[in-house]
């Protein structure tokens, strides 16, 4: 019996949510399963992930195949090496410790760059959202000092008497002093 880790689609139209299971390679996609070991939400940034990391490795070690995308989801989540590093740990190549201290230093590898990716993908939608805050404070400044010019001039026209009466006498004041 050939035995496969594959997703098993569940959601709706749209908005996919998948199921890490372990199914009979015969058995079709969203039929009949051994096990789920987990979720898988593309949906969501970045795409969330559950797994029972024990139980995978242990379907990966006793001959289950993952599909192309799952191999991915457990490539990210660090059970590929796991695997990998148990079957040199198998074989005598190393110890378990020093297995274990490798897959130890390369989890804080990737977490650390999976915080960094995820702190620029924020950062980046932070610097958008406040460049997009200070335009529009732009333009309501802008707007209210149009409409004060706009009153001012509505003023100025309302009272013409009063500018006119300042000119004639700004006029005579240089007639007087021309003479």
């Amino acid at each position: 019996m050939a035995v496969k880790i594959r997703l098993a689609k569940r959601g709706r139209k749209k908005a996919p949510l998948y199921d890490i299971v372990v199914a009979d390679a015969r058995s079709p996609r969203d039929g009949k399963f051994i096990e789920k070991l987990g979720q898988y939400n593309p949906q969501s940034t970045p795409a969330g992930i559950t797994l029972k990391d024990d139980r995978a490795l242990y379907w990966l070690m006793v001959g289950a195949e993952p599909t192309d995308t799952t191999r991915k989801i457990l490539s990210v989540k660090g059970i590929m090496f796991k695997k990998h590093l148990q079957i040199g740990v198998d074989k005598g190549a190393i110890t378990q410790e020093v297995a274990d201290a490798r897959f130890e230093s390369w989890s804080k590898d990737k977490q650390e760059k999976r915080e960094s990716r995820i702190a620029k993908l924020t950062e980046g939608k932070d610097s958008i959202k406040k460049a997009a805050l200070e335009a529009e404070r732009k333009k309501r400044a802008d707007m209210e000092a149009a409409q004060q010019k706009a009153q001012a001039e509505a003023e100025a026209a309302a009272n013409p008497t009063e500018a006119s009466e300042e000119a004639p006498s700004a006029e005579t004041t240089e007639e007087s002093a021309e003479a």
